[in-house]
C-alpha cells in the first residue's frame, strides 16, 4: 500500500518552469499542499492560476539564506508542517574551461550546490519532526563528467555526495532521502548556456534524440513520494531511451 499525499505539505524549488513546475502541478493533483518557490513572481502567479489544487507562490532565491529561510517558515506558518522538500532549483551554464567566465562557475556552485545545501538545512528539522522526505534533483552529470560541464558536473557530484552523507544521518530517524538524476530534459536550461557553439551542441543533441519532458520527472518524484514509508527509493537514474551516455 503506497502512502498518500493528500494533505501532506510539500516545498517545491525552481518552480516557475520545467520540471519544478510539472512536480508542483503533479503534487497539487495528487492533493498536497504545495508552496512553490521561485525567483520569477508572475510564471508563479500563472502557476497559481492553474493549479488543480492548492499551491501557494513565493518568492524564492536559494542563493540568499534569508529567503531560504522565509519559505521554510512560509509552509510551516500557514500550513502546519513540512513533509517533502523537493530541490529543483538549477543552472548549467556550461562551457569549456579555456576562456570560461568564472563568475559562471561561482553562480552554478551557488545555486546547484549551496542552494540546495541551504534548502535542505533549513528545511530539515521540520522534515526530521514529520518524518519527511528529501528528493533532490541532481543530473546524468552526476555520474559522468564530461567535457564542456565541468562545473556543471562538479555541482551535481557534490549534490550527489551531500545528499548521500545526508541519508546515511537522518535514515533511521525517519527521513528519506531520495536523488533523481534526468538526462537531456526539454527544459529552458540549454538557452541559459553562454558558449554559442556549446548552446549549439546542445540543441543539436536535443533535435538527435526523443528528450524526456518535465513530466515524466515529475512521474518520478511522485512514485518516491507515494511508496510505503518503510521503502526508500534512495536513487533514480532516468535517461531518455536514446540517450547513449
Amino acid at each position: 500500500m503506497g502512502t498518500s499525499l493528500d494533505g501532506k505539505v510539500a516545498l517545491v524549488t525552481g518552480a516557475s518552469s520545467g520540471i519544478g513546475k510539472e512536480v508542483a502541478l503533479s503534487l497539487s493533483r495528487q492533493g498536497a499542499l504545495v508552496v512553490a518557490g521561485a525567483r520569477r513572481a508572475d510564471r508563479l502567479a500563472e502557476l497559481e492560476a492553474v493549479a488543480p489544487g492548492r499551491i501557494r507562490a513565493v518568492s524564492l532565491d536559494v542563493t540568499d539564506r534569508s529567503s531560504v529561510q522565509a519559505a521554510v517558515d512560509v509552509a510551516v506558518s500557514e500550513f502546519g508542517s513540512l513533509d517533502l522538500l523537493v530541490n529543483n532549483a538549477g543552472v548549467m551554464l556550461v562551457g569549456p574551461v579555456l576562456g570560461a567566465d568564472t563568475e559562471d562557475w561561482a553562480r552554478m556552485i551557488a545555486t546547484n550546490l549551496m542552494g540546495s545545501m541551504h534548502m535542505i538545512h533549513a528545511a530539515l528539522p521540520h522534515l526530521l519532526a514529520s518524518k519527511g522526505t528529501v528528493i533532490q534533483t541532481s543530473s546524468t552529470s552526476g555520474r559522468i563528467a564530461s567535457a564542456g560541464s565541468s562545473a556543471y558536473a562538479a555541482t551535481k557530484f557534490g549534490v550527489n555526495a551531500f545528499v548521500e552523507a545526508l541519508r546515511k544521518e537522518v535514515t533511521t530517524q525517519g527521513v528519506r532521502v531520495v536523488v533523481i538524476e534526468p538526462g537531456f530534459t526539454a527544459s529552458e536550461l540549454t538557452s541559459h548556456i553562454p558558449d554559442p557553439r556549446t548552446r549549439a551542441m546542445a540543441d543539436q543533441m536535443a533535435s538527435s534524440m526523443r528528450t524526456l519532458q518535465p513530466e515524466d520527472i515529475a512521474g518520478a518524484v511522485i512514485f518516491a513520494a507515494t511508496q510505503p514509508h518503510h521503502v526508500s527509493v534512495s536513487e533514480i537514474l532516468v535517461r531518455p531511451t536514446d540517450q547513449e551516455q
